[in-house]
This record gives structure tokens, C-alpha cells and sequence, in this order.
């Protein structure tokens, strides 16, 4: 029948009802720039129902330019019903466009369906019915549950029929914030962001302005580090607003960028852990041909692979990202543009973060055997009890995990019920990594010009009494 529907020869928008199924059959008229379509038990239109049931918005990229394809909108009543799945109401929502499969939209479809006074033991899953194995799937499709509104919005990024499944609550896939700690965490990301975005460009003049600064090889590998945070903070921080304009193209960009980003920032961090294992661990025989440029090329060639491979693998890997709500928050859905391919997520960040949250923390660990030997071999007894040296050793240490990006781990805590205070943790200790490792970049510069000018003192004074 869908099939008949849409390839009916039509000149105009039509709305067909009988028993149990309306249809409206949609005609474009010049450039598609979007529809809304409403519907009740007896008739589905573009336009306003009065005390519609339901509600469809469909993006402007559902059509390109020139095309003037017939888009089909049905509601099918009295679905027979299928063992171990509640349909809401009974009822599916065919939504198709005539000759044209359509999935993996950077703009999702909206379907809006009025849900008052559920069973209070059940909450709603928006599904699609998959036709090749017979089974609803919510992949592609999030639900935004507004109890106090006795709504649902599905946001789906594909054409099919969609349902409304009434479940059991699943604490493993519900999220585990009670409400408002998700926008709590995002303004504490933002501001964090923020503050070292701006202190990173600080640290970055200061080292173009320094001449003895550029000379030093690690001062060299921490700017290349500070510059990899900048481009990740300069990505994240207009991510929600980019996803909000609804503009496929700049949304993939920043996905995309973000993307790169991250990946350049834990590069960077393993350079970090690379580079400090040669300076405390092998001192000797450490000399490497063009090191640096070997380093550049690690740290911000592979990113660059890594997200052109994607490219090519998976072109809609990259695009708008709906977040869920807190509980049954009625607060505005989160939405960001980042990678929307689980698969990809797994294989290009949590595996290879895994691999080098674990290689830094040994270089950590290493790094505190060094410094304990070193102060335990060669300073007096009296001079190892000074608080100062004490402080400046856990500053040194703090400084290094900083630069190792051991803060990323928390997200290994992140479950469970140390879930809340690790995703704290985690947002407030990251958001800032760029503001701590400026701070650091600063101090370490005035104690290297504070060592310079008393060497040359000393240099003068020398010089003065053999005079």
C-alpha cells in the first residue's frame, strides 16, 4: 500500500482516511524548506489539527534542492499485538519519501506524541519496527520523556515506522544524574573551558616572545601540548550553539575538528610521557635524529589519519549528537555535533586512551621512584625535611600528571556509585588541565630566569674579586 501511496501521480498535497489509517501524501512546492505535519484519529494534514495526537517535524534536508519527491506521513491504528512489546496506544508512524531512502540525518525528525498519565511502573522507548529481522530498534532514535508537559519527542535520524514501546525503567541505560546535575556539569565545562582556552593563548605568547625558551626541547613539547588543548577548547566551547543552528556543514565540521582535536591532545600526552621517560629513566645514548620532527609528526600526524580514515570508512560518523536529560527533566535536550558512531568512539578514543592512561601512569610512577631516590641519596637529613623542598617536589609531581593527562582517567570511576563525584571530578579537573598546565608553564619560566640571574650574579661578583 505504501508503495501504491507514493508513487500515486499527484499534483497536490491529499489526505486519504479509511478504518484504521490516515495518510496525507505530501507534494512539495518549490524549494522544501521543512514540513510539520499533524494528525488525529481521522486525519492527518501539513498543518494544524485541532487536539492532535500527534505531531512530525521534518527537516529541510530531507529534500536536496530541485527534488519535488512525494513525501508520505501515515498513522496506523490497532496494531496486532506482538508478544513481550506494549505499544502506546496501539499506534505506528510511517513516515517515507518516494524513491528516496533516507538515514543518517545531521538534523533528526521530531515526533511528538501526546502522552498523559502513564502507567507509573512503565516509561516510553521510542523504536523503528525492523523489517529484516521483525524486531523495534531504538538505534537512531532518542527519547525525550516531558512528564510535567504529557509529552514525548522522538528524535530520529532516519525514515521508517516508528513506535512508542511502554518499558520497564533499565538503570544501566537510564541516566544516572538526578536532575539538573547534567546542566550543572555542562556550565562547569564551559567556564573551564573557557579559563584555560584563555590562559593556554597566554602561555603560548609568552613563548614566542622568549627567545631562551623556544631553545629548550621539552618547553618545545609542552607548547605543541598547550596548542593541542587550545584547538580541543576552541571546538568544544561552540559545539551546543553550532548544534542549535541546525546546519548540517558546520556541524560536521566541528564533529569533525573536535574530533581531531582530542585525539591530537592525547598524542601530545604521550609524547609527554615518551619524552620525560628519556630525560629521568634512560639519560644516556638518548640522542634521536630529528627528534622533534619525529615528535610533530606523531603527535599531530596520527590524529589526522585516525579522522581521515573515518572520512572515508564512515561518512556520517561525524554530526549532531542528542544527550539525554537528567531523569524527567523538562530542560531542552542536550545536543553537541561530535562523533555519532559508537563504533568509532570505542576504536579511536576509549581503546587508545586506555592504552595510554596506562603507559603514562607507569611513567608516573617512575617519576616518583626518581625523585624519591634522588632526595633520599643525595640531600642531608636536614635538607629533606625542609617543607619547601617537600612542596616543591608534590608540585613537580602534580605538574607531570598534569602534562600526562592522568586526570582523564576518572572517567574509569565514572560508573557505578562513585558515578556522580567522578563525572564532578572529571569535568572540573579536565575543563581546567589547560588553566593548570599555563600556571605551571608560568612558574617553571620565572624559576629558570630566577636560576639565570643569579648565575649571572655570582658570574660578577667572581669576576669582581679576581679583578
Amino acid at each position: 500500500m505504501e508503495k501504491l501511496l507514493e508513487s500515486t501521480n499527484i499534483n497536490e498535497s491529499t489526505s486519504v482516511s479509511q478504518d484504521d489509517i490516515v495518510v496525507h501524501l505530501y507534494k512539495p512546492n518549490g524549494k522544501f524548506k521543512g514540513v510539520q505535519f499533524q494528525a488525529d484519529d481521522t486525519q492527518a494534514i501539513a498543518g494544524e489539527v485541532p487536539g492532535s495526537q500527534v505531531q512530525v517535524d521534518l527537516p529541510a534536508e530531507l529534500l536536496e534542492e530541485g527534488e519535488q519527491n512525494t513525501i508520505l506521513f501515515c498513522v496506523l491504528s490497532s496494531i496486532p499485538h506482538k508478544e513481550g512489546h506494549n505499544v502506546f496506544d496501539g499506534k505506528m508512524y510511517g513516515i517515507s519519501v518516494y524513491n528516496k531512502s533516507i538515514g543518517g540525518l545531521q538534523q533528526p525528525i521530531n515526533i511528538t506524541v501526546t502522552l498523559h498519565s502513564p502507567n507509573s511502573t512503565e516509561v516510553p522507548s521510542c523504536t523503528f519496527f525492523n523489517f529484516s529481522n521483525n524486531e523495534f530498534s531504538t538505534e537512531g532514535c532518542h527519547t525525550d520523556w516531558r512528564t510535567k508537559e504529557g509529552r514525548v519527542i522522538c528524535s530520529c535520524d532516519h525514515l521508517t515506522y516508528f513506535a512508542i514501546l511502554m518499558v520497564s525503567p533499565n538503570p544501566s541505560t537510564s541516566n544516572p544524574y538526578p536532575t539538573g546535575h547534567a546542566q550543572n556539569l555542562t556550565y562547569i565545562s564551559l567556564i573551564g573551558c573557557s579559563i584555560s582556552l584563555t590562559f593556554l593563548l597566554f602561555s603560548i605568547l609568552l613563548f614566542f616572545i622568549h627567545r631562551q625558551v623556544q631553545s629548550d626541547v621539552s618547553k618545545k613539547v609542552h607548547i605543541n601540548l598547550a596548542a593541542a588543548l587550545i584547538l580541543l577548547n576552541g571546538h568544544f566551547l561552540p559545539s551546543s550553539w553550532v548544534a542549535s543552528l541546525r546546519t548540517p556543514s558546520g556541524c560536521v565540521y566541528i564533529a569533525l575538528m573536535l574530533h581531531y582535536s582530542l585525539l591530537a591532545a592525547f598524542s601530545w600526552m604521550a609524547v609527554e610521557g615518551f619524552h620525560l621517560y628519556l630525560l629521568l629513566v634512560r639519560v644516556f645514548n638518548i640522542y634521536i635524529h630529528r627528534y622533534l620532527l619525529k615528535l610533530g609528526l606523531f603527535g599531530w600526524g596520527v590524529p589526522a589519519v585516525v579522522v581521515l580514515l573515518v572520512v572515508i570508512i564512515d561518512r556520517d560518523a561525524y554530526g549532531l549528537v542528542v544527550l539525554p536529560p537528567s531523569g524527567n527533566s523538562t530542560n531542552s535536550t542536550l545536543q553537541m555535533c561530535y562523533v555519532r558512531s559508537e563504533a568509532v568512539k570505542w576504536a579511536s578514543v576509549f581503546g587508545p586512551f586506555a592504552l595510554l592512561f596506562l603507559c603514562n601512569v607507569c611513567v608516573l610512577l617512575l617519576t616518583v621512584r626518581q625523585l624519591v631516590r634522588l632526595r633520599l641519596s643525595g640531600a642531608p637529613s636536614e635538607e629533606r625535611r625542609k617543607h619547601g623542598r617537600v612542596w616543591r617536589d608534590a608540585s613537580s609531581i602534580l605538574a607531570i600528571s598534569c602534562l600526562l593527562g592522568v586526570g582523564w582517567g576518572i572517567a574509569f570511576l565514572s560508573f557505578g556509585q562513585l558515578s556522580l563525584t567522578a563525572t564532578y571530578l572529571f569535568c572540573i579537573l579536565n575543563s581546567l588541565q589547560g588553566f593548570f598546565i599555563s600556571i605551571w608553564f608560568c612558574a617553571s619560566r620565572r624559576s629558570q630566569s630566577e636560576q639565570t640571574h643569579s648565575g649571572t650574579n655570582t658570574h660578577t661578583q667572581t669576576h669582581s674579586s679576581t679583578n
